[in-house]
């Protein structure tokens, strides 16, 4: 590979990072109150936003994880992205009009009126530590692309992107997010196209070589649909991606903020559908092009060096493939495509965290007065100290070997009780707060049994977790629901102090949006 093709490339990622920093920057002015640094006082368009929740949801995770599961195994992943619908209907009639109506910017506001201040903190510090393992996945992922590109170390792309981020998120707040994420959706999926066509013109054979070498070795399948949740069955995909689609669309900081974003209850719907039906194509492009490779070196097996010939070598094949067979310049915006996939998710963690550090924390417990100067001051300060926790969280993962699996296992252990917590308050108002408390401890003991306990000798293996690692999250969520409900049985006394039940905010829906904005008002 020649040099001057080095220098184009770097040339065209150097330009593109340098222009999201200054778009950010763009944004300063609107972003000098806390409520638009948050929330961009509510006036953005749902398309937008839309656009927006589908980069958070694609990323760097999406955009090498998911050729490289495509290239290791089949598309049963793709399963995880048919879930979304079910989860888009179900945030659209309970918890879109429930934030919209009931809660201000954070998420888990809603579960101090449920279920008191402990059940606010649980669901902040949650997300929070959700968030660390998220940026530090992407930042990872980003940095085995730009390391064969530039033969920088991983460290040091991981400390120039992580602070890149960090900076136009500080600048900018939620609305540089929002814009800056619909630019760089398009570019990403530019990118993935102009992969497409690449392999398709690649085979010696023609564009069909890729269909009949994948169906021979059973790369479309969609998994084993045997009902087993100790192997990774399409079943557990399935389950695994109801929850977790719940946990997005419903509880998760970075989806609710962007519904607070938007101008009517009706925009935050539609903002939904915009990420939940895109994400379904754009998806299964991304597996196509893990398929596409299996094909291309199963065919050209000499351009595979020995090192990526290993069972798991499938992260690293989409960037060697960048590498080594696109031309220069092209090479270049496919980077950029992929560092835009990787700003789109981190910058909204960051903006989200430090909402909630400011929200929360700093304005609840350490300053109830601060005023919105001293605001809009903490949040750029918890905006680079988050950034640079993310940074430190992806210099600490550069040993991680299958980043999809890693990922889906780290979200299930930070957030696998969430969505049963917010379900118990919407769905029952028997609940009191120490029963939440009980099924909140049970559930907290369940992820830490599937996430430890496994692989026991012969004569403790009864005690082991057998189900899937991927579940580790839904049994949270299970054993939260079932702990949670089971107390509600138990008899009421007639008279039950309100500092035991909390303030039950029930939904109703058979009620439209409307109607539950006027009772809300009334």
């Amino acid at each position: 590979m020649r040099a001057d093709f080095f220098m184009v490339d770097r040339s065209i990622l150097i330009l593109y990072f340098i222009g999201v920093i200054l778009f950010g920057a763009y944004f300063r002015k609107k972003s000098n109150t806390s409520t638009g640094f948050m929330i961009a006082d509510g006036r953005l368009p749902g398309w937008a936003v839309g656009l927006s929740i589908l980069g958070t949801f694609v990323s760097s995770i999406t955009f090498l994880a998911y050729p490289g599961q495509a290239y290791n195994f089949n598309w049963d992943v793709f399963v995880f992205s048919l879930t979304l619908p079910i989860a888009a209907v179900v945030a659209i009639l309970y918890f879109i009009p429930l934030y919209r109506t009931r809660v201000k910017v954070s998420a888990y506001e809603y579960l101090e009126q449920r279920f008191g201040q402990w059940a606010r903190i649980y669901g902040s510090v949650s997300f929070m530590l959700g968030s660390l393992a998220r940026i530090g996945m992407i930042l990872f992922l980003v940095s085995l692309v730009l390391h064969n590109l530039t033969g920088w170390s991983y460290a040091t792309i991981i400390i120039i992107t992580g602070a890149g981020v960090t900076l136009y998120t500080v600048l900018g707040g939620i609305e540089a997010v929002i814009w800056t994420d619909v630019i760089q959706v398009i570019i990403l999926f530019a990118g993935a196209v102009i992969t497409v066509i690449i392999l398709l013109t690649g085979m010696p054979e023609g564009p069909g070589q890729i269909l009949s070498i994948a169906r021979e070795h059973g790369k479309f399948s969609l998994g084993n649909w045997k009902f087993d949740l100790v192997r990774p069955t399409a079943w557990v995909v399935v389950i695994y991606g109801i929850i977790e689609n719940f946990r997005n669309f419903g509880v998760d900081q970075n989806y609710v903020q962007r519904y607070q974003t938007t101008r009517t209850l009706k925009e935050a719907s539609r903002s939904v559908w915009t990420a939940a039906l895109l994400y379904i194509p754009v998806s299964a492009l991304f597996l196509f092009i893990g398929t596409g490779l299996f094909a291309y070196y199963s065919v050209h097996p000499e351009l595979l060096p020995s090192s990526l010939n290993g069972p798991l070598a499938g992260d690293r094949i989409y960037p060697y493939f960048i590498v080594t067979e696109f031309p220069a310049g092209l090479r270049g915006l496919i980077i950029a495509a992929i560092l835009a996939a990787a700003m789109s998710s981190i910058d909204s963690s960051l903006n989200c965290v430090s909402t909630l550090s400011l929200l929360d924390f700093y304005k609840r417990y350490l300053n109830r007065d601060a005023d919105d100067r001293l605001c809009i001051r903490m949040l750029r300060v918890f905006t680079v100290s988050w950034g640079i926790l993310g940074t430190a969280t992806g210099l600490a993962m550069i040993q991680v070997q299958t980043a999809l699996e890693t990922g889906w296992q780290l979200a299930g252990i930070a957030g696998g009780g969430l969505v049963g917590l917010f379900l118990l308050g919407i769905l029952s108002a028997r609940i009191r707060r120490w029963q939440a408390v009980i099924a909140v401890t049970a559930s907290i003991g369940s992820i830490t049994w599937a996430t430890f306990v496994r692989d026991l000798p012969g004569q403790w293996a009864w005690l082991e977790c057998a189900w899937h690692s991927r579940l580790i999250g839904v049994i949270g969520t299970i054993t939260l629901l079932i702990v949670g409900f089971g107390l509600s049985l138990l008899p009421l006394s007639e008279r039950t102090p309100a500092d035991q039940t909390g303030t039950y905010l029930p939904l109703n829906p058979g009620g439209t949006l409307q109607d539950l904005e006027k009772d809300t008002l009334e």
